[in-house]
């Protein structure tokens, strides 16, 4: 069901109605939607905003997982999804999609805002697994998360063969070893 706070271009309004309000300071960008600007900008609103470009075929996974779980601020410029449905997607992929064509079982998928996104443990995987500075960010964001970062852990020892599966426990085994040495430490 869509969200009755989220606008989107030629449904309710037109984008130059939609951009006006934005101007006028009544809707904020909620990535490719608007909102009202007193509304919270919540998982569920973040997630509902990518409906249009993921129906039930796709998931959210990596960074735009990361934005819609909130560990990260901003929408990725392009958002990767994989498929969520056991047959191959026939059709255009939108432009504004990174799309991985690799089966996403379903067990690591959930359902926010009526719109399916990897969850916090597969999340953690996947960003573990690459190595660049914005996945590294997003990974940080989770890290305040130590439930995640442990049951992320725990789904790549569990993962057969996957891309980059030891470099990414020793990432993940180290962030939770450096939170845990956080904790501890004791000074006098």
């Amino acid at each position: 069901m869509a969200s009755p706070f989220l606008y989107f271009a030629d449904e309710r309004l037109s984008l130059a109605e939609l951009s006006a309000a934005r101007l006028d300071g009544h809707l904020i960008e909620v990535d490719a939607a608007y909102m009202p600007a007193d509304t919270v900008e919540t998982s569920a609103a973040r997630a509902a905003s990518l409906a249009p470009l993921l129906r039930d075929l796709l998931g959210a996974t990596h960074l735009s997982a990361a934005w819609v779980h909130g560990v990260i601020a901003d929408p990725p410029v392009r958002h990767t999804v994989q498929r969520a449905v056991p047959h191959r997607i026939h059709g255009v992929i939108h432009r504004r999609l990174h799309y991985r064509d690799r089966y996403l079982p379903e067990r690591d998928l959930q359902r926010i805002g009526g719109v399916l996104v990897t969850t916090p443990a597969r999340t953690v995987a996947d960003l573990a697994r690459v190595g660049d500075a914005a996945h590294r960010i997003a990974l940080n964001g989770f890290a305040r998360n130590q439930a995640a970062v442990r049951e992320g852990i725990a789904w790549l020892e569990q993962a057969g063969t996957v891309p980059h599966k030891v470099r990414a426990l020793e990432l993940l085994r180290s962030l939770s070893a450096e939170r845990y040495d956080d904790v501890t430490r004791y000074t006098s």
